[in-house]
């Protein structure tokens, strides 16, 4: 029989991890589906300083590790495996891997992350891995006492470029702006600035990336004078931004234009019972803080959904008498009536079960039922919706209700 998991999380990243701790640590059984080493990115980043507590000697794979033990320490099963399919509409929704495998789950927390951008510059697909490279800390060991350069200017250009000071002879940074302009936070820029391995080509980008089997110099170009220069080094490290990786999501769940994932606060998806965290969501600050926090926040959401179900499932579908379902809402006085009203006529009539829910703890069982009305009674027969009262309700109404029932 297929083991059915409370919780799967695709992908293995800082959000990833911390929604399986949370989820794990919430008694429920969660699983993590990674294709590589945990950690994302975020393993990749050698220098991290603005990870809160974490200010001395703090390593991006250090702290993944970190991640990774902890939520396994909780019971999180790390599974290795790349998705490449889901069925993610229904109760149980199905995660298959590219090896074959399919998993089960009650809830699925989507975290692919995100991958770095190419700029698709003459030179740079041919000598990746040959000089060109999009990963600091895996590489930077292969350029030591050698030139390179750094195209990009953000927080990870700067951060990674300061990292590569400690391999490299010099690290020359390609920058688009006038001189002295960095889109990178200022403490960083002044460490850049003072470091004197860094050197530094304004108002510039990179046009072509030259050499026959390894990097052997690229093409500069001055966006103000149009002059074209050469640069003899023997690497080139792209930190321009990201792409998530998101592919396999199409026609899944909603997403932007550019292919991130679209939430609410809660880290809900369209689909019930599937939540999304990390890079590969569409928000403003993509950080291993940040995350971390939307990991926490959907397994907890996750968490809340499935006792949701389960309370439902145990006392409406799976009820043997027909079941009165009252939605009712502390604010809205005329559902206090109704709950008197169909508790009255429960306590009479013990051939019907009456369950009361509170809409505003029970959101998504409201929103699956169409509930726009407060108050409003379903009735159930067999786990099936046979009525429903909306507005004033009376007694007769319950009982008008009833007569929908098929007759012994």
């Amino acid at each position: 029989m297929t083991e059915v998991y409370d919780i799967i999380v695709v992908g293995g990243g800082p959000g990833g991890l911390a929604a399986g701790l949370y989820g794990s640590r919430s008694r429920l059984k969660t699983a993590i589906i990674e294709k590589g080493r945990p950690g994302g990115q975020a393993a990749t980043t050698e220098e991290l300083e603005n990870y809160p507590g974490f200010f001395e000697d703090a390593t991006g794979p250090g702290l993944m590790k970190r991640f990774a033990a902890h939520a396994e320490h909780f019971g999180s099963a790390i599974i290795h495996g790349q998705v490449t399919d889901l069925v993610l509409k229904g109760v149980v929704k199905k995660i298959i891997t590219k090896d074959g495998q399919e998993y089960q789950a009650l809830s699925v927390i989507l975290a692919p992350g995100a991958e770095p951008r190419s700029l698709n510059i003459p030179g740079e697909h041919r000598l990746r891995g040959k000089g060109v490279s999009y990963c600091a800390t895996c590489d930077a060991d292969f350029f030591e006492e050698l030139d390179i350069v750094v195209v990009g200017n953000g927080d990870a250009a700067i951060e990674e470029a300061m990292y590569l000071t400690k391999f490299a002879e010099t690290v020359t940074i390609i920058v688009i702006h006038d001189e002295g302009v960095l889109d990178c936070n200022k403490a960083s820029a002044e460490k850049a600035f003072a470091n004197d391995k860094i050197k530094w080509i304004w108002n510039s980008i990179l046009m072509e990336i030259n050499g026959d089997e390894l990097v052997e110099s690229v093409t500069v170009k001055n966006i103000k004078t149009g002059q074209l220069s050469q640069l003899d080094i023997n690497g080139v490290f792209f930190f321009v931004g990201t792409v998530p990786k998101t592919a396999f999501l199409q026609d899944q769940v909603d997403l932007t234009e550019q292919g991130y994932i679209i939430t609410n606060d809660l880290m809900e998806t369209n689909i019930p019972g599937v939540y999304a965290a990390g890079d590969a969501r569409d928000k403003y600050l993509r950080q291993v803080i940040t995350a971390a926090a939307d990991g926490a926040i959907a397994a907890v959401a996750a968490e809340k959904y499935l006792a949701e179900q389960e309370t439902f499932r145990k006392q409406v579908l799976d009820a043997e008498k027909p079941v009165l379902l009252v939605f009712w809402a502390p604010q809205v006085e005329e559902s206090f009536a109704a709950v008197g009203i169909a508790e009255e006529f429960a306590a009479k009539n013990n051939h019907i079960d009456l369950v009361k829910l509170d809409t505003y703890r029970n959101k998504k069982t409201a929103a699956n039922f169409n509930i726009s009305q407060i108050p409003s009674i379903l009735l159930f027969e067999k786990g099936e919706v046979a009525g429903r009262l909306t507005g004033k309700i009376t007694a007769e109404h319950i009982i008008n209700l009833l007569h929908s029932l098929p007759q012994p």
